[in-house]
C-alpha cells in the first residue's frame, strides 16, 4: 500500500512539473505570436500609408492604378507570408505544449 501510495504521490508531482513546463511553453509561444502580429500590424500601416502617398502623387489614371496593383499584390504576398509564418507558430505552440506529457501515459497506463 504504501509502495503505492508513493507511486502516486510522485505521479502527482510528475503531472505538476509537466503542467508547469506547458505553461511556460504556452507563455513564450503566445508571446512570440503577440510580437509577430505587432509587426505584421505595424509593417501593414506604414505599407498602406505609404502605397496612399504614392497613388495622392499619381500624376495619371495609369500610374494610380499600377500602385494600386503594386499595393494590392505586396499586401496578398505579405498576408500569405504572414498567415504560413503563424500556422508554423501555432503548431510549434501545440507541439511544445504536448512535449511534457508525453510519457505522462505510458506512467498511467497500467503494464500488462
Amino acid at each position: 500500500m504504501i509502495k503505492n501510495l508513493e507511486e502516486v504521490q510522485k505521479l502527482g508531482k510528475d503531472n505538476v512539473e509537466a503542467t508547469l513546463k506547458t505553461f511556460g511553453a504556452t507563455s513564450k509561444a503566445f508571446q512570440a505570436i503577440a510580437a509577430e502580429m505587432t509587426n505584421y500590424a505595424k509593417k501593414s500601416f506604414e505599407d498602406g500609408t505609404a502605397a496612399l502617398e504614392r497613388l495622392l502623387g499619381a500624376k495619371t489614371l495609369e500610374k494610380a492604378i499600377e500602385v494600386q496593383s503594386d499595393y494590392v499584390k505586396t499586401s496578398y504576398e505579405g498576408f500569405v507570408a504572414q498567415a504560413t509564418k503563424l500556422g508554423e507558430l501555432y503548431a510549434d505552440l501545440a507541439k511544445e505544449s504536448y512535449k511534457p506529457f508525453e510519457g505522462y501515459l505510458a506512467k498511467v497506463t497500467p503494464s500488462k
